[in-house]
């Protein structure tokens, strides 16, 4: 063998040899790929459960807060229909207080009115 022939060999050897290794090296490139893309579905799918999550504990406080208006609106509603009651209760009282004091003065007038009648 030659020179030459020895050396195209041991070329062609160690040409051999590094296309296994970038080869190598792409196989295992295209298995990070593959875990990077995995790990990136994963990571999405996460975005989307916290998403969800958050959604749900927003609705939960509003709720919460509406529930809490409402019971405050519900107690003030009260407060204020029984001061409205009591306030007609006193206006009627009033009113009838009133009548009757009108009718006994005009009652009163016309006796005095009689007695003067009578000088």
């Amino acid at each position: 063998m030659s020179r030459e022939e020895f050396e195209q060999r041991w070329v062609r050897k160690s040409l051999r040899e590094m296309l296994s290794v970038v080869e190598e090296r792409v196989s295992k490139l295209e298995e990070s790929m593959e875990d990077a893309k995995e790990s990136g579905n994963a990571l999405g799918e996460s975005i989307d459960d916290l998403r969800e999550q958050s959604r749900d504990f927003v609705i939960m406080c509003l709720i919460f807060q509406r529930d809490s208006m409402q019971e405050l609106l519900d107690s003030q509603r009260k407060k204020l229909t029984e001061r409205n009651d009591a306030l007609k209760a006193m206006m009627m009282a009033l009113k009838e207080e009133t009548i009757a004091t009108t009718r006994a003065l005009s009652t009163r007038i016309e006796e005095l009115e009689g007695e003067l009648a009578l000088y």
